[in-house]
């Protein structure tokens, strides 16, 4: 790879993580379904999007989700990131900062299913052992595939 490709990838994926960083939850959501014109998904996009959601502040030492935070932020994170594990464009990676996500964020999930009569604890399990399957079955047609080419 050249130079140059090295440097507008690096600057492509800066603007990414610009854009995404002054996105609300309900712009994130438009983003991950794809519905923002000239602003297509991508793997880069779903993993900053998770990060977004799991990194802790520096500065504050807080999260992006609290849990005196408005029941409907709460309900909107949730649901964004069961639309990230539905997404065709989701990685290894992904998975992991959802499984990350379901780790920072327990005690907020089992609060707010038990007040919600919710199910989102088994939801997000389901999600990442769906998106897993699919990953294997990506991994196992480009096997196949690899073998197929090579005869």
């Amino acid at each position: 790879m050249k130079k140059e490709d090295t440097t507008k990838e690096s600057a492509q994926y800066a603007a990414l993580v610009e854009k995404i960083s002054k996105m609300n939850l309900t712009e994130m959501r438009s983003y991950i379904k794809n519905k923002i014109k000239d602003f297509q998904v991508s793997e880069d996009g779903l993993n900053e999007v998770m990060r977004r959601l799991t990194q802790e502040d520096i500065k504050s030492k807080k999260y992006y989700l609290r849990a005196d935070d408005m029941d409907v932020k709460k309900k909107k994170a949730f649901d964004l990131v069961l639309a990230v594990a539905q997404s065709k464009m989701i990685t290894l990676h992904t998975i992991e900062l959802i499984q990350k996500f379901i780790e920072v964020y327990k005690d907020i999930i089992t609060v707010y299913d038990k007040e919600h009569k919710e199910i989102y604890a088994s939801r997000f399990v389901d999600a990442v052992n769906i998106a897993l399957a699919g990953i294997k079955q990506k991994v196992d047609l480009k096997k196949k595939m690899d073998i197929l080419g090579e005869n």
